[in-house]
């Protein structure tokens, strides 16, 4: 092309822009950087999911003061979060792997069924550390399906589905350390059937919540980390709509946000708050939390 085409070119672009409205030429411009979504580098993330109750019974309840006066006070209330279906043991799986991997029920399914990919074998294979804290189970890297002694669920444990995540990744909640530098890159907490609030109350969760997490969320805050607490599911009254909250460094204390997530956002943010570049099922076509980052 000749010098005298390229500046006719230019011409006719710069000619265009000034005949749109002021506003489309910002977005024009600024589209590019809209597309990346800021989001920190924490050291740890550790995830806690509970059972079982809507956004409403939660966010708000003088049962629940840890979670309200502190977590969501000093951290960010996702006031728009959902589930994704009924009942638990899918849409722990939606939150692990962007997929219910074909199980829609809480049967106790054969170990290790799956390859597909998950956010403990995406952090593997990226030469990160998983882990998951499963309280009451009998023993590290344990199959079983329930005990009852212990009051654990395998149901509540997506990990335990996936061939590509080592079994030796999934401790028992004695094993969760005190010293939390030696915390993997990302954790799951899974509290047992009474402290998990499924067979008991809100106030027995947010009990155990302070009482075994609350060292490590102001910890956190000062160390380059982050705890995430939701929830599985609803209690099939108030249309999958359940409290997430995220609190620690980065995180802008008293931050709200009402955009809509689900499951698949919350995958998609714990990926990039990774540093990953791979993005398990649903995930890949999900957004990032934003709107909550300092």
């Amino acid at each position: 092309m000749s010098l005298f085409s390229r500046i006719k070119r230019s011409h006719r672009t710069l000619s265009l822009a000034a005949t749109l409205p002021v506003a489309l030429v910002g977005m024009w411009a600024a589209a590019p950087a809209a597309q990346a979504a800021a989001l920190p580098a924490p050291d740890h993330v550790v995830v806690v999911v509970f059972e079982n109750h809507a956004y409403e019974q939660v966010i708000g309840s003088s049962s629940a003061p840890y979670l309200n006066n502190t977590l969501k006070a000093g951290g960010a209330n996702l006031t728009n979060s959902f589930a994704i279906t009924h009942p638990s043991q899918p849409n722990y799986l939606d939150l692990f792997s962007g997929n219910n991997q074909g199980i829609t029920n809480d049967n106790c399914y054969t170990p290790q069924f799956s390859s597909a990919a998950n956010l403990g074998s995406e952090l593997i294979a990226a030469g990160k550390t998983w882990g998951s804290y499963n309280e009451g189970l009998p023993s590290q890297g344990s199959t079983v399906c329930t005990n009852s002694a212990t009051k654990y669920a395998r149901k509540h444990n997506p990990w335990f589905a996936f061939n590509n995540v080592p079994l030796n990744t999934a401790h028992t909640f004695t094993q969760f350390p005190t010293d939390y530098t030696t915390l993997p890159k990302e954790s799951f907490v899974t509290p047992n059937l009474c402290n998990d609030m499924h067979d008991c109350s809100i106030a027995t969760g947010d009990n155990w919540l302070k009482n075994n997490l609350s060292a490590y969320a102001t910890w956190a805050q000062t160390h380059n980390s982050v705890l995430a607490v939701t929830f599985d599911e609803d209690d099939s009254s108030h249309s999958n709509h359940i409290a997430t909250v995220f609190y620690g460094a980065h995180v802008a204390p008293g931050s709200s946000t009402s955009t809509q997530y689900n499951h698949y956002n919350v995958l998609r943010t714990l990926e990039d708050l990774a540093g990953l570049t791979t993005h398990a099922g649903a995930a890949a076509n999900a957004s990032d939390i934003t709107g909550i980052w300092n």
